[in-house]
């Protein structure tokens, strides 16, 4: 077959960019090569007063210095750090580990950062090392990208390719991306075709299914989600600004508090009704007491449209506005003056808070194990006084975190949450109190029983402990 001259241009045009497809194709296996010593698995245990129970998660390395940033839903946010135990690091591929050091979580990102033992850290490579000079590439709708699988620990978290296409970008309330279908590991870096950094991925959402059997043919709506891979991604620019964020101290302190609680969306028919337009909004439901934002001239019901004279962003689904103001406190320190902009009926009003330090999580709070009468008896916090709706001021006694089955503890009747006001008619003013009673209690060989006086639900029960 004879070609004219623009025919064969175009064949030589067609055959060039096949060539070219077909060998950046061919990098792919090597970009995975090296790209995967940026990723690690992280085993670690978890050690309460019964068990000792092992997790495994996957992060990224992000700097020379072994840090390791995992994703939030690594690590139970209600567990103390205490009970986090013999973090373990592996290379995936490699049978061998290295010991890590938990060093806390950002309230920010939520990631939590982990630092591997010296001698591991010349067997890794940080994010940043494949990451863009300047602003990183957003990639565009239809784009190819790709990531990292691990197998399980049982396959030596053997790497695996994962790929798929750019189906969406939007705000959650930072950049993220969404693709096809599952492009990473949760917690594992996603890399365009050339293998620069693009994003990291996210835990996997929930996703929809009708669930059929032959006691339920009509079906019954279920939701699955899968904790190995995921397709949503925060974008590089959202995840490289905020990886010096490592925290100081195990608690992630200082934590910025506001105090307004129960941030709601506002709906659609009261921003009509109240010819707020296409105004995104905030609803406070409860300002708590002693808060910054109590000091500041807050209301329950205010409407936060507005901070440090910028309005809101506009989401779709609306309800990520919330997170917005909270990561716009939690990007903030103690002391940091926050100007919020309020609606209050048909009058906007501007508050000027001072954020503070946010008073002792509970799992931040001090808690002992009294093995022979079986329970673990835990400081009274902040947020104990809020969730029993009582005055911060009239907070006493100590908080039943653990009981043990089988134990006089859980013969007499005690329960987790359970708040312990009095021991044998004594007042607990303090978790020190507590302590000494109890521990008194439970060195006295000859002591029988006794009693304790606790609130639940709102009722008062009195429990009678029989030791023997």
């Amino acid at each position: 077959m004879t070609l004219i001259p623009g025919q064969k241009s175009a064949v030589f045009a067609l055959l060039f960019l096949l060539c070219a497809g077909l060998a950046r194709a061919a990098d792919i296996p090597s970009l995975l090569a090296e790209r995967v010593k940026c990723a690690v698995a992280v085993e670690y245990f978890t050690e309460t007063e019964s068990e000792r129970r092992a997790t495994v998660a996957y992060g990224v390395v992000i700097d020379r210095q072994g840090t390791i940033i995992l994703p939030p839903g690594a690590i139970d946010p209600h567990v103390p750090p205490a009970q986090l135990k013999d973090f373990k690091i592996y290379v995936p591929g490699d049978p061998a580990n290295g010991t890590g050091v938990y060093l806390g979580q950002d309230a920010f990102t939520g990631w939590h950062f982990v630092r591997a033992e010296p001698k591991m850290r010349g067997r890794l490579v940080p994010v940043t090392a494949f990451a863009a000079a300047g602003r990183s590439p957003v990639p565009a709708l239809g784009e190819e990208v790709w990531g990292i699988g691990l197998r399980p620990l049982e396959e030596d978290f053997m790497p695996y390719l994962l790929s798929s296409r750019v189906a969406l970008i939007q705000s959650l309330p930072e950049l993220t991306g969404e693709a096809q279908q599952e492009v990473s590991g949760p917690g594992l870096p996603v890399f365009n075709r050339d293998g620069v950094f693009v994003g990291l991925t996210l835990n996997s959402g929930e996703q929809p299914y009708i669930l059929y059997s032959q006691m339920n043919r009509s079906g019954a709506p279920v939701f699955l989600v899968d904790v190995q891979e995921s397709s949503l991604f925060d974008l590089a620019d959202e995840v490289l600004p905020n990886l010096g964020r490592v925290p100081k101290n195990v608690s992630g302190r200082p934590l910025a508090w506001l105090g307004a609680d129960g941030l709601e969306p506002m709906d659609r028919e009261v921003a009509d009704f109240l010819k707020l337009g296409e105004q995104s909004g905030a609803v406070v439901s409860e300002v708590l007491e002693g808060s910054p934002a109590e000091k500041a001239g807050m209301k329950d019901h205010d409407i936060i449209i507005a901070i440090d004279g910028r309005p809101l962003p506009v989401f779709r689904p609306n309800r990520y506005v919330t997170d917005f103001v909270e990561r716009e406190i939690e990007r903030r320190a103690p002391g940091d003056l926050m100007a919020l902009t309020v609606l209050r009926g048909a009058d906007r009003v501007t508050i000027r808070a001072v954020l503070g330090d946010e008073p002792t999580l509970i799992r931040e709070a001090r808690r002992k194990y009294f093995e022979h009468i079986g329970f673990t008896a835990r400081e009274f916090v902040y947020g104990d006084a809020i969730e029993r709706r009582i005055k911060v001021g009239d907070s006493a006694g100590v908080v039943v975190h653990y009981v043990k089955p089988n134990t006089p503890a859980s013969i007499a009747g005690l329960e987790p949450d359970d708040w312990i006001k009095e021991i044998d008619g004594v007042a607990i003013k303090s978790f020190d109190d507590a302590v000494s009673q109890l521990s008194a209690i439970e060195g006295d060989s000859l002591r029988s029983e006794f009693v304790l006086l606790v609130s639940r639900g709102g009722d008062t029960t009195v429990l009678r402990v029989k030791l023997k």
